[in-house]
């Protein structure tokens, strides 16, 4: 069940835009993300890790990512729940190990693809990264508060999304135009 994101609860809200030099038409960032190769997401951040599709039980698709976040080992589970050519709503109870131990956050990822004109459109990355409950329990077992975590947390993506955002942008203009990955960009 979704956790509403609150001032309570927030971790981070990341929000970056890039170019795709790609006419909105030719676009399918739902096609492109569920087909994602592993070495193209490596290739989109240095922080990347590892991607894979996987489904629910129920046959809704899902993007599994692997990456670092700050000082977090982070495993996503996205959930698609909007998969469309020009915007992708994908939801994840991600696991966050580090250091200190394992917990859990929620993060919103949404992808969208907007036209600019005839031949390019902007491609926006907004990343939300909400405490779960046993994320809370976490931190206060260990003595931090949430304002501390939302700082490193928000600094960190902010980060990753500024690294990783113009590289999704070209990865999906590739495809659009040439129906392929591991083009250069």
């Amino acid at each position: 069940m979704e956790i509403t994101q609150t001032p309570e609860n927030a971790l981070s809200a990341s929000v970056v835009s890039a170019i795709i030099n790609a006419p909105i038409e030719k676009v399918n960032i739902a096609d492109w993300l569920l087909n994602l190769p592993d070495a193209e997401y490596q290739r989109c951040s240095i922080n990347h890790i590892a991607a894979g599709v996987s489904a629910t039980f129920d046959g809704t698709p899902m993007s599994i990512n692997v990456e670092t976040i700050g000082n977090a080992l982070v495993v996503q589970h996205y959930v698609a729940t909007v998969a469309q050519p020009d915007y992708c709503r994908m939801l994840s109870v991600s696991d966050t190990i580090t250091a200190s131990g394992r917990s859990k956050v929620q993060v919103l990822w949404e992808l969208r693809a907007e036209r600019i004109d005839d031949l390019t459109c902007r491609y926006t990355n907004t990343i939300h990264a909400t405490a779960t409950p046993e994320f809370m329990a976490f931190i206060k077992e260990h003595g931090i508060s949430l304002a501390a975590a939302a700082q490193a947390r928000q600094e960190a993506s902010d980060a990753h999304n500024r690294e990783e955002t113009p590289n999704f942008a070209k990865s999906i203009e590739n495809k659009a135009l040439y129906g392929q990955y591991n083009l250069p960009f």
